[in-house]
């Protein structure tokens, strides 16, 4: 293997965060092969079990290692077919009918058919089912209109909805609908996790925690063998480190470039950058349960205290746009583009605490993470915000927190355990984020992620309408009534929409980032 190339060609920020960083940084794996790709992920992952997972860390490994019946066409959101060779709708959209390829097994080598589907939607729907218990399910809501799945034969299922649910078919495409070994799940129990099999193009090998999980090639994948032998992902939680591993040869593919570095490789001929957008929204959930939060002027006041466009400009160094809503425009059928975002406001700020009887100041806590899938350098934009609140008589105290321990924390609801937090959404379909994080039915303890616990009926009515509507002029302009309200009644405090990167050496070819935020592996190669 050719000496590391990376440091003849370093501009100075790079060299002197190489030399910072040697010291501190988890050594380069040794020797890293021609065939073999080495990744450095932002976090450790929770889990390889698809069902049980909802981070894009954990999905970036699992479309590598499992299918769907559907997939996402290269570089777009549309759906293509994967497992299903075809699907027919009925005319009420009401019955999914599905044709299975014939050719395929599980890596453990059972046989893929339609009694294999079965299982996986049972698993995660039916509570009394016997595998249930190996859950929990998070994202089993995307597949909540299904009440019941029918075997026909060996190579035909069919999918029975209570009602018309448009994004079904975009949620089958999305990491929740891969398919998983029924044989794998039965002998490994809770543990299944630990011990996954799928379809995909590349079989699981190892997971040395806190170290690296390997996948190796699946030379009799139904869509051809994929070129690379191996593909490690190593967790590097500290993007600077991340940096570091990158220009040290320790890693061949980065992804979440730190801002402040994106120009930098941009410059360096031995590296290229990739950019793509897609549809993501950071942004602070408030707690809406507790004071000072269960104020709408509060609420308000916060979304005015941020200077969103210097956190953008300056923290994200232009990787970013300010959001206004909780659909980013990256949908831009269903985006509201009549909205604005908040202003840069202060004095208005300060008007609206004084009106929610907090003019003396108020503290709150503010939980912070140190890194996860579409976070966005959360420990600087958090500090740049706690100033900005200071500013105007919010002191944000900051807890922060591994990225797992951190899910562990909010997800369940911040009742008790914070007044803000902050979070990213990467999603396949303008019902997504809305739906799963700000119905009333979605609060946590229904099984939810609306962990601020926001609720209005109205809100409510027109997402349960969206979701059925079959036409989608009609979904767009319901969608579009919740962005308004939902702006208006500033549940969470609109951020940012990110422009996803990362950056790979020259011997990678074939690589491309994706809309959907996945790291679709099949065809890269390395030499």
């Amino acid at each position: 293997m050719k000496a590391p190339h990376a440091m003849k060609a370093l501009t100075p920020t790079m060299l002197a965060t190489a030399l910072i960083l040697t010291a501190s940084a988890a050594p380069a794996l040794a020797q890293v092969p021609p065939d073999v790709l080495s990744i450095g992920q932002v976090a450790e992952p929770k889990s390889l079990d698809p069902h049980t997972v909802t981070a894009v860390n954990d999905f970036r490994i699992l479309v590598n290692l499992y299918d769907g019946l559907v997939r996402f066409q290269d570089g777009t959101l549309e759906v293509e077919p994967a497992l299903a060779r075809d699907w027919e709708i009925s005319e009420d959209g009401t019955v999914y009918t599905f044709s299975l390829r014939d050719d395929v097994t599980f890596h453990d080598g059972t046989p893929f058919d339609a009694e294999a589907v079965k299982f996986n939607f049972d698993r995660m729907l039916d509570e009394t089912h016997p595998y249930h218990d190996t859950g929990p399910f998070p994202l089993a809501f995307f597949f909540s209109a299904v009440e019941a799945v029918e075997v026909v034969d060996a190579h035909t299922v069919r999918l029975i909805l209570g009602a018309p649910y448009a994004p079904l078919l975009s949620n089958l495409a999305y990491p929740t609908g891969l398919m998983v070994s029924p044989a794998a799940v039965m002998a490994h129990g809770a543990d299944y996790g630990r011990n996954p099999a799928g379809t995909g193009a590349f079989r699981f090998s190892v997971w040395q925690p806190n170290r690296q999980v390997a996948v190796e090639r699946n030379p009799d994948y139904w869509d051809g063998a994929p070129p690379l032998r191996r593909i490690v992902f190593r967790p590097i939680t500290d993007p600077n480190a991340r940096v570091n591993e990158m220009l040290s040869g320790g890693i061949d593919l980065m992804v979440e470039v730190p801002p402040s570095m994106v120009a930098d490789f941009r410059e360096d001929d031995a590296f290229t950058v990739y950019e793509q957008a897609g549809p993501h929204l950071w942004f602070l959930i408030l707690n809406l349960r507790e004071p000072p939060f269960d104020s709408l002027a509060m609420r308000q006041a916060v979304n005015y205290a941020i200077d969103k466009e210097s956190l953008v400009e300056q923290v994200l160094q232009g990787t970013a746009t300010v959001a206004d809503s909780p659909i980013p425009p990256a949908f831009a059928w269903a985006y509201n583009d009549d909205l604005e975002p908040y202003p840069y406001d202060p004095g208005r700020a300060r008007a609206l605490i004084e009106e929610a009887g907090y003019g003396d100041g108020v503290e709150v806590t503010f939980l912070v993470t140190e890194g996860g899938s579409g976070m966005l350098d959360p420990v600087a934009m958090g500090t740049a915000i706690q100033a900005d609140l200071a500013d105007v008589g919010i002191a944000a105290r900051i807890e922060t927190y591994e990225w797992n321990t951190y899910l562990g924390l909010v997800n369940p609801g911040l009742e008790g355990k914070g007044a803000m937090a902050q979070m990213a959404w990467m999603t396949n379909d303008p019902d997504t984020l809305p739906f799963l994080a700000l119905r009333t039915a979605a609060f946590p303890e229904a099984g939810g992620f609306n962990s601020g616990y926001y609720s209005n009926p109205q809100v409510d009515t027109l997402l349960e309408a969206a979701r059925v509507s079959t036409d989608q002029d009609e979904r767009a302009a319901l969608y579009r009534q919740v962005q308004a309200i939902v702006h208006e009644d500033a549940p969470w405090a609109f951020v940012a929409n990110w422009q996803q990167n990362a950056v790979a050496t020259t011997a990678v070819g074939d690589f491309r980032l994706q809309p959907s935020f996945l790291l679709q592996l099949q065809d890269v190669t390395k030499n």
